[in-house]
């Protein structure tokens, strides 16, 4: 007797299984604006996080002069 194939099913990630979900729900122009909006969050937090950085060696060279 022959035992039966065995299927190794990938199991999706959170992220997939979540944008499944999100392409239910939403019309592609909102899952747009929503990737959009998320996107632009993103940039915000490094262009924040690049200005403290430039201010701490600001701060820490004295001698520098902004014209």
């Amino acid at each position: 007797m022959q035992a039966a194939p065995v299927r190794a099913t990938a199991i999706p990630s959170f992220g997939t299984a979540l944008r499944a979900v999100e392409s239910l729900l939403m019309s592609g122009g909102q899952r747009t604006a929503r990737r959009n909006a998320w996107t632009s969050v993103l940039e915000d937090r490094r262009r924040a996080k690049d200005r403290v950085e430039a201010q701490r060696v600001l701060d820490q060279s004295p001698n520098v002069t902004i014209l």
